[in-house]
């Protein structure tokens, strides 16, 4: 699999033999100091500068902005990434975690992060908004992944979505939820004007499903695996009837000042998805710790979500999240339409 994901990465740069030459000057240099056969002052100080500058131009910063449950999170907790990254000379810094993508979407669109990964559903939204981001990876949708649905109470009469007629759902408005909920109505030729979506964010929705406030709740996992097996809740819905992508946003200015620092975080990421899909046990150790769940609720949502696979988008990917975009702009979830292709990265290209 992580050749897989190789083949459609750039080959990043190594590093050069004359910056190691230069390194090499320098220790000798201060050899000499040391033992009283320096060369002149004027000589040694332009040596040292020209260090300085090739040190600065080789060494570059990448942010990663992160959610709880997602593979930068596990990514910090294991480290491997972080060293992959020093021995090319590119630092790391995390940013997180932010509660939701739209929050997440909003500190990289402010400086406070380069990278970070959301569903395209808050993606588009974001892009629409005006927020100046790019798509640089993405995550193929899996048609059979288990990790959305609209869940109810265990005791509720609801039990598929014909019943959610005059009910009111929870979704997060412009994202994932709403977009999921209008698909199963659109699927089973139930008006939208039927159904009255509650927009609250998801730390809101468990609370508001479990006291009875709503009736239902599009969403996605960890929460579902939560909400079924420690407050009882039961699907109405399985897989999702128009399965979307999950995509690594980049802020604008770091996808053109850093390329090469953005192409080698997103190989790097890539091997750590790798990673997550041959050891899916440790996987779910990893979610333990991140998002405090038990063990149980952690192998469920390992075994909801299945394999990932992170590349680099081509003209099918991005023709497909077109679709989307243009969908959401006739259900107006969208103020404006969304010239997918214009948003991929050019690091991506």
């Amino acid at each position: 699999m992580l050749n897989q994901f190789k083949k459609y990465l750039f080959l990043l740069p190594q590093r050069s033999n004359n910056s190691l030459s230069a390194l090499l000057v320098a220790s000798f240099c201060l050899g000499w100091a040391i033992s009283g056969c320096a060369p002149s002052k004027s000589a040694n100080t332009n040596t040292a500068q020209n260090v300085s500058n090739q040190t600065q131009e080789k060494t570059s910063l990448i942010r990663l902005g992160y959610q709880k449950g997602g593979v930068v999170p596990i990514a910090r907790q294991r480290g491997e990434l972080e060293n992959k990254l020093a021995a090319q000379n590119i630092k790391v810094e995390w940013a997180g975690p932010f509660d939701r993508c739209a929050t997440l979407l909003q500190a990289i669109s402010a400086n406070q992060a380069d990278i970070g990964g959301c569903g395209d559903i808050p993606g588009l939204s974001a892009i629409a908004a005006g927020q100046e981001l790019c798509i640089g990876a993405v995550q193929r949708p899996r048609p059979e992944s288990l990790s959305s649905a609209i869940v109810v109470r265990g005791d509720s009469p609801i039990r598929k979505p014909a019943d959610l007629v005059g009910k009111k759902v929870a979704v997060n408005q412009a994202g994932a939820g709403e977009y999921l909920l209008l698909k199963v109505l659109e699927k089973e030729n139930i008006s939208k004007d039927k159904v009255q979506r509650v927009f609250l964010a998801p730390t809101d929705a468990a609370p508001a499903l479990y006291q009875g406030t709503v009736d239902a709740w599009a969403v996605w996992e960890p929460y579902i695996s939560v909400a079924e097996l420690e407050h009882g809740a039961r699907r109405i819905t399985t897989t999702h009837p128009a399965p979307t992508y999950s995509v690594m946003l980049v802020r604008n200015e770091a996808a053109a000042k850093s390329p090469e620092a953005v192409k080698a975080a997103f190989s790097g990421l890539g091997e750590e998805y790798d990673w997550l899909n041959v050891n899916t046990a440790k996987s779910a150790e990893f979610l333990v710790k991140d998002i405090k769940i038990s063990p149980d609720v952690a192998k469920r949502v390992t075994e909801n979500q299945g394999p990932q696979l992170l590349v680099i988008p081509n003209a099918d990917d991005v023709a497909k999240i077109q679709k989307t975009a243009d969908w959401m702009l006739e259900q107006k979830i969208l103020p404006k339409r969304v010239d997918v292709a214009a948003t991929v990265c050019p690091t991506a290209k």
